[in-house]
């Protein structure tokens, strides 16, 4: 029996914060082994996740039993600045205790990670620390500096999706032979299956929509998608777009429709958790993300054979998505080819929709817990 930690610190309602929870559970479910696998609660971030990592017997290992993260600032970069100085500053002691007590073989780190890089780099410990880097982020002096002296004692690093393996060796700061591509434990099967059924509400029913999936954030560029509307609606007046998500940026958004004068045609419906009887009702699922890898709601649309509309932002939705074989690709962030590639959309024949649904259905398979449990099983030796 092995003991596996996962770190991923978090502020909102990420899709990270799924695939920790489906990667945690594929070694669970398809293990032959009954490993000890623990989540580590930095600030209180994973308390309303308790129940499901009950079911399949995942621990939660707090750091404090302050629940810090509801007093935290509301939104923004100012808060996500504060939340890591908060974390570096407040966990460094309890951190490096617990990996010390329970000495786990691996450490797996998402999101927040300088913290046990730097307990890695300061103190010897038997235990193999795992990076994953998900959608290259821009590296700061301190970041590149800490990752390449750090980039010997780590045992491996993984990404996504083969561009950002290419990105991240480009940077000549790890061993190439540690880069890792690790496919996103996005699909379970069953669960799928189960809930595509649901009732939708009486709003959307009766009703031709595009569908969009996201936190309501500049990352997601939903206001590029509100601004090409106008142009689908001159010809075609009964599409609806509909909406899913919260975020900082909801009434700017709201401000943005109106401004638009289709408030008749835009609908917000908040944070909803089961999304799939929305996909299987839509016409296609668009996303206007400035950078995604590869994006989960695309994954997610495809396994449920339906076109995805998604600007070819870096890093992962060309390379899902076949070059644009499997969906629709827009330039990214350009108003006026999302509208172009909407408008094809509606206008092409069915022969073609089935195609490209047919090659971005096989490309999602590589995304089932399963799968990656294979993979994982692969990289770490789990068994």
């Amino acid at each position: 029996m092995k003991k596996i930690f996962y770190w991923s610190p978090h502020l909102s309602n990420v899709a990270t914060i799924k695939n920790v929870i489906n990667s945690a559970k594929s070694i669970k479910l398809f293990s032959k082994n009954s490993h000890n696998i623990s989540i580590i609660d930095s600030i209180g971030e994973w308390q309303d996740k308790k129940k499901i990592l009950n079911i399949y017997n995942i621990n939660l290992i707090k750091l404090s039993n302050l629940n810090l993260n509801k007093y935290l600032p509301i939104t923004g970069f100012i808060k996500s600045r504060f939340f890591s100085l908060l974390i570096i500053l407040k966990k460094f002691i309890p951190l490096k205790k617990l990996l010390k007590k329970e000495n786990p073989e691996y450490l797996i780190l998402h999101l927040v990670t300088s913290l046990p890089l730097i307990i890695l780099l300061l103190f010897k410990t038997n235990t193999k620390f795992v990076l994953r880097i998900s959608g290259l982020p821009k590296l700061s002096m301190l970041r590149r500096i800490l990752w390449k002296v750090i980039s010997k004692k780590l045992y491996l690093v993984t990404c996504p999706s083969d561009q950002t393996k290419i990105d991240i060796v480009k940077l000549n700061i790890f061993s190439k032979e540690k880069i890792k591509v690790l496919y996103d434990p996005i699909l379970e099967v069953g669960q799928i299956s189960k809930n595509l059924n649901e009732n939708i509400p009486e709003i959307c029913k009766n009703k031709k929509y595009f569908l969009n999936i996201g936190r309501l954030t500049k990352q997601k560029n939903q206001t590029l998608l509100i601004d090409a509307f106008p142009s689908i609606l001159k010809k075609f007046n009964d599409i609806h777009l509909l909406i899913l998500g919260e975020g900082e940026e909801r009434e700017n958004l709201i401000k943005r429709v109106r401004l638009n004068r289709i408030e008749n045609n835009i609908h917000f419906l908040g944070q909803i958790n089961n999304v799939y009887p929305f996909i299987k009702n839509s016409l296609a699922t668009i996303s206007t993300s400035l950078w995604e890898d590869p994006g989960a709601v695309m994954i997610e649309a495809s396994f449920c054979k339906k076109i995805n509309i998604v600007s070819n932002c870096p890093n992962g939705p060309a390379e899902f998505l076949s070059n644009g074989e499997g969906g629709y690709l827009y330039k990214n962030n350009d108003i006026k080819d999302l509208a172009e590639k909407m408008l094809c959309f509606l206008k092409d024949e069915k022969d073609k929709h089935y195609n490209k649904i047919f090659i971005s259905k096989k490309n999602s398979k590589k995304y089932t817990i399963f799968s990656h449990y294979k993979n994982l099983n692969r990289l770490l030796q789990i068994g």
